[in-house]
């Protein structure tokens, strides 16, 4: 049931038991969280190969702060890990093998071919939290006003970091 057809329900029910409130909102809550949740999933998700995905989904998390979705690994019977989805903030991003798709880490191909911006609240502690991790540092953040640094991780991705709010999405 929809959160405003919810609303409405418990609008009439408490009218004429009032005890039904409490657990009415606890309900009514539950479901705006889910619709809101629903909603924020992107539909577009960058892939980036590794050649090894466990040792990348540590990093990513460590350095800079990606979260596993832990519902998204797909790990064969040996163990291995094929694929994972990391987010951060609204974004997500998959985390897939090398060579699925014709794909290549910049470690193996030698060479880049993109680069991901993710937006920061802090341009400066993360940079730390970076560094702290042992994230190899390509530009660093000038001045105490910066407003972006960049970083390569272990197989060579090169992820840009910036201070700035993107604005909003039209609505559909």
């Amino acid at each position: 049931m929809k959160p405003v057809d919810l609303a409405k329900k418990l609008r009439r029910e408490a009218a004429f038991e009032p005890a039904l409130l409490d657990r009415g909102k606890a309900t009514l809550m539950a479901a705006i969280q889910q619709e809101a949740l629903s909603t924020r999933r992107p539909t577009i998700i960058p892939q980036l190969p590794y050649a090894d995905i466990r040792a990348a989904l540590s990093f990513l998390e460590r350095a800079f702060g990606f979260r596993e979705i832990p519902s998204s690994r797909m790990q064969g019977a040996d163990g291995v890990v094929h694929h994972a989805l990391v987010e951060f903030g609204d974004g997500v991003i998959g985390v897939g093998t090398q060579g699925a798709h014709g794909a290549v880490s910049p470690q193996s191909g030698g060479v880049e071919s993109q680069y991901i911006s993710v937006a920061v609240a802090d341009v400066h502690a993360h940079y730390q939290r970076a560094l702290a991790a042992g994230a190899r540092i390509a530009k660093e953040p000038r001045g105490p006003d910066a407003h972006a640094y960049e970083a390569i991780d272990p197989e060579g991705h090169r992820w840009r970091f910036v201070h700035q709010r993107l604005r909003e999405a039209p609505a559909r």
